[in-house]
């Protein structure tokens, strides 16, 4: 193999590549815009609902003619067609009292055309079909003709899928025959049409619908994009029939289209992709819609394949909460080896603070014979060193520690929320041991602080303007602000670690520390590195006079 040879292969696998992420992000971008659709459908309902009253408002007005009536009423059918079909009858039959009292032959045929329509979408094929047999084909208009082969053609080919007579879908193609024969060839209508009797004859078809997809608009682009995805489907192309089936789902639900086939084939799809979950979402939305809709043949439909989905989607849900138990139980054990741990942590750290006890009696006495009053006193600043960290670290680990039965609380309360055990979700609801351990902390943390710097408040205040010095209320040993400097003199400034103990949002903490600088008597810059040094005359003073 030459060298040009191999560049050329090197250039067509980057090319492949290449496009299989694009399609791959563009299929991504196609899910999270119909999933937030689906999510905030109420938005396009609305919409939907407003342009149907704005219509009905006219109505009442009260001082139409009965043509522009007539046309109204037309409109609502149309907007109700593929929305609510009950509600489109009613406004079908408003109109043939209308093309009565009119007296208008046209009107009252196109009334049963569109009532037969409606029958058929509602599984009322008997009386579908006695309206469209009643009706006289050669004293149609032209107006007329087209919807009537289209009307027969959509009620053989539902009666045809309804009992699976064959003879109903050969009269469904001979119906779309007439259609073709009767639009206008450069009509969107009739190039859609034509579609799909390539479509459904098994001919080439890809390039037709790929050029209207381009050019169709509204429930147009939805039937376009879903002839696509049941293409690329019998070319057994589940990537790309995915992708086009969401073209059609998302034109469906942003133009309110109840009576759709989208959501049922986009269900199939991931079943057959082994992705369940999404399975039985899209079935079930599929669902609702033909019930919203009153479209029973659609219904039937769906019921054919969704208790194959639905076994398989509960078998999922067993499966998870057997495995949901197992985590528990594991939990569980866990949480019993934490407490052990605590316990052990615990006992040790009475006893390091039994040594310590020691080392400073050792200490004083040691300080007490030597009479070199430098090494004296940094042995104390070693001790005094010693001591910040081992608090530092102490009320660290007590705020981890929360911080762990806190999530851990929150978890166990989410699964068990799952599996409906009332009182278990009672008590894991309850944030009291976390408030108690807190304000338990809190208390120690103030205790031992200024047992270590007795007159850190009245330092930190003579850092302070008059005006804005801290007032401790009546029991109170220190307050936030308080806290939060107290930490710093220990030497945790970061304020996310301050946050996190203290359990403010860090913004909170960064207010804190920007007014007290601001409030400063020294200058901003210098105010935090005298907090750290509060303390220290006092300590070397104590250390002098013992």
């Amino acid at each position: 193999m030459n060298q040009r040879n191999i560049k050329y292969l090197i250039s067509i696998g980057l090319l492949l590549v290449f496009s299989t992420e694009v399609f791959a992000k563009e299929k991504d971008s196609l899910n999270v815009r119909l999933n937030n659709l689906m999510e905030n459908n109420s938005a396009c309902t609305l919409n939907k609902e407003q342009k149907i009253q704005n219509l009905k408002r006219l109505l009442s007005l009260g001082n139409s003619l009965p043509r522009q009536q007539y046309n109204i009423n037309t409109q609502l059918y149309k907007e109700y067609k593929k929305y609510q079909t009950d509600s489109a009858i009613s406004y079908v039959i408003k109109n043939q009292k209308i093309a009565d009292k009119l007296g208008s032959e046209e009107l009252k045929q196109e009334t049963l055309i569109q009532l037969a329509y409606l029958h058929c979408a509602r599984g009322m094929y008997i009386e579908s079909q006695n309206i469209l047999e009643s009706i006289s084909k050669s004293k149609l208009s032209t107006r007329l003709l087209p919807y009537y082969y289209d009307t027969y053609e959509t009620f053989c080919s539902s009666y045809g899928q309804s009992n699976n007579n064959a003879e109903y879908y050969k009269k469904s193609e001979l119906y779309r025959d007439s259609l073709l024969s009767v639009l206008n060839k450069q009509s969107l209508q009739y190039r859609i049409a034509y579609a799909a009797k390539l479509l459904y004859s098994y001919q080439q078809v890809k390039p037709l619908l790929l050029s209207l997809l381009t050019e169709a608009t509204g429930k147009d682009r939805g039937l376009v994009a879903y002839f696509l995805g049941y293409y690329y489907q019998m070319e057994h192309d589940l990537e790309l029939s995915e992708k086009y089936y969401i073209i059609s789902a998302i034109s469906d639900v942003e133009n309110c289209v109840k009576d759709n086939a989208s959501l049922r084939a986009l269900a199939l799809i991931y079943y057959e992709k082994g992705d369940i979950n999404k399975a039985h979402k899209f079935m079930q939305a599929a669902i609702d819609d033909a019930i919203f809709c009153n479209v029973r043949y659609r219904t039937i439909e769906i019921s054919s394949s969704y208790p194959i989905i639905n076994a398989s989607y509960q078998e999922k849900e067993k499966n998870q909460k057997n495995t949901l138990q197992i985590l528990l139980i594991i939990i569980s054990l866990l949480v019993v080896f934490l407490a052990v741990g605590l316990i052990y942590i615990y006992r040790q750290m009475k006893r390091l603070a039994m040594i310590r006890k020691e080392l400073y009696r050792t200490n004083l006495q040691l300080g007490q014979l030597n009479k070199d009053l430098f090494v004296a006193n940094d042995s104390l600043k070693e001790s005094n060193f010693i001591k910040e960290e081992y608090i530092a670290h102490f009320f660290d680990l007590c705020s981890t520690y929360i911080d762990k039965l806190e999530n851990y609380r929150k978890m166990l309360n989410k699964h068990a929320s799952n599996r409906q055990i009332d009182e278990l979700v009672k008590i894991l609801h309850s944030t009291t041991l976390v408030e108690t351990e807190l304000e338990e902390l809190y208390k120690k943390f103030d205790v031992i602080f200024l047992n270590l710097y007795p007159s850190f408040v009245e330092e930190f205040n003579a850092l302070q303007i008059k005006e804005e010095q801290v007032l401790l209320k009546r029991g109170e040993l220190l307050n936030t602000e308080l806290r939060i400097f107290a930490l710093i003199r220990l030497g945790i400034t970061d304020s996310v670690k301050i946050a996190g103990f203290l359990r403010y949002s860090i913004s909170t903490i960064y207010n804190y520390r920007v007014k007290a600088r601001n409030n400063a008597v020294v200058p901003r810059e210098q105010f935090e590195e005298m907090v750290i040094k509060i303390g220290n005359i006092t300590l070397k003073n104590e250390s002098s006079e013992s």
